[in-house]
């Protein structure tokens, strides 16, 4: 579609400083730019949000305990993630339509390319796999358990064949999703109907609305990742949403079949993301799979959940000698991506955080959102007189009592231990 002569021939109206010092100034730029239901998508936790909160409030329960001096004038921050060498222990968790920015999945892909890490790139998303992984060698494909094996098959094919670099199953969402003060308005389709019936709202965000403008396009809320061979065009989001609800639930020998099966057509490692219990993460180091992540899908599954890093510790003790740890779940500063791999993590998606810096600013908003991490971590580790991330430990955090949720293991606080048999991979 061509850019509209009058977009093309003015220059941004609201051009401001661009620059932004925290992730929080980032979200307050997003929340001023972005059509009501598009920010309310972007903040909307499961229910009454206590697990949205948490994730939050239990980073601001931990503390530091700094040197005065000894302090190392060299640091490092890089380290790897399912094979894939990163600059900083930071990467892009898969996030579904990201509609707050033109160029969307690709944006975040060129942003974490230019800062030296991994971009998860949802099966959901609003751009391919292809583009994204031209944009982006170093991308992760995301699955959702939906459809049947032979559907599974093909996008698994499909990512293999763009370059993905590694596979990342979640299977953490349940239908927990009536939100007390109401849910978002996302459209099935953006057609003239509906720019009319919500063009009240995004007249009130004309920034927006003109970033949209100058580029010819409009929202994009089909998901062309899920599009069968030899289309182009996949279902509306709300399309590839029934098909998850219509799957039955994946087993523990789905999730084995799941990891063999792309282990076969790839050979490239397998992250499972979701994991909150220790039973389950033993379960999952049965299963094959070369990474977990501890998380609780940013709030938007069972609400009541604990918070990702409470349940962390726990989790890396158990099976951290056996697979990759990372965690997800209420990162907004580079003091938090400190605190979860002194809690045993190997590093940290990110999701809602980079989203706003998408929304601030494009791929230099994204890139801004990642320098601010990098800076809060350099800064975290100067502060306790360490030379690298390797050496972070649970003994420099002051953690209070209690802290820590032990779910799924025997003469545990919380859930206990579930019986059921562990499920075995294929060799």
């Amino acid at each position: 579609m061509a850019t509209p002569a009058i977009f093309s021939r003015i220059e941004n109206p609201w051009k401001q400083n661009p620059w932004f010092e925290s992730v929080a100034v980032a979200q307050e730029r997003a929340r001023k730019r972005l059509p009501k239901p598009v920010y309310g998508a972007l903040v909307a936790g499961s229910e009454r949000g206590q697990t949205i909160a948490d994730n939050q409030a239990a980073f601001a329960e931990l503390g530091m305990a700094p040197h005065v001096a000894g302090h190392q004038a060299e640091r490092s921050l890089g380290t790897t993630v399912m094979g894939q060498s990163i600059s900083l222990p930071v990467i892009m968790s898969p996030t579904g339509v990201q509609a707050v920015h033109p160029d969307g999945e690709v944006a975040v892909a060129r942003a974490a390319a230019a800062r030296g890490t991994v971009v998860g790139l949802s099966n959901f998303a609003s751009k391919s796999v292809e583009e994204v992984v031209a944009a982006n060698p170093q991308t992760f494909f995301q699955m959702y358990w939906t459809g049947d094996r032979d559907t599974m098959v093909q996008r698994m094919q499909r990512a293999h064949a763009a370059g993905s670099q590694g596979l990342i199953a979640t299977l953490d969402w349940s239908f927990s999703m009536g939100r007390d003060w109401g849910s978002p308005e996302i459209p099935e389709k953006v057609d003239l109907k509906t720019m009319v019936r919500m063009a009240p709202q995004v007249a009130l965000r004309p920034r927006w609305l003109w970033e949209f403008g100058r580029t010819g396009q409009i929202p994009d809320l089909t998901a062309p990742n899920l599009a069968p061979p030899g289309q182009d065009k996949g279902p509306t989001f709300f399309g590839a949403y029934y098909e998850w609800m219509t799957t039955t639930p994946p087993t523990w020998d789905d999730v084995a079949w799941m990891r063999e099966t792309w282990h076969q057509i790839s050979g490239k490692p397998f992250m499972l993301k979701g994991v909150c219990r220790v039973d389950d993460a033993l379960r999952a180091v049965d299963a094959g799979v070369t990474a977990i992540s501890v998380s609780n899908h940013g709030g938007n599954n069972l609400d009541g959940t604990p918070a990702a890093i409470r349940c962390l510790h726990p989790i890396a003790t158990a099976v951290g000698d056996q697979l990759e740890v990372v965690m997800d779940g209420g990162v907004r500063r580079g003091s938090d991506v400190v605190k979860a791999l002194a809690m045993g993590a190997r590093a940290v998606m990110i999701g809602r955080a980079y989203l706003w810096g998408l929304a601030a600013n494009g791929q230099a908003g994204v890139e801004n959102v990642l320098d601010v991490l990098r800076s809060g971590i350099d800064s975290a580790l100067l502060g306790m007189g360490l030379s690298s991330i390797d050496q972070l430990t649970p003994e420099l955090l002051v953690v209070p009592e209690g802290f820590h949720r032990t779910l799924g293991a025997p003469g545990s606080h919380g859930a206990a231990a579930t019986p059921a048999p562990r499920a075995t991979a294929a060799s």
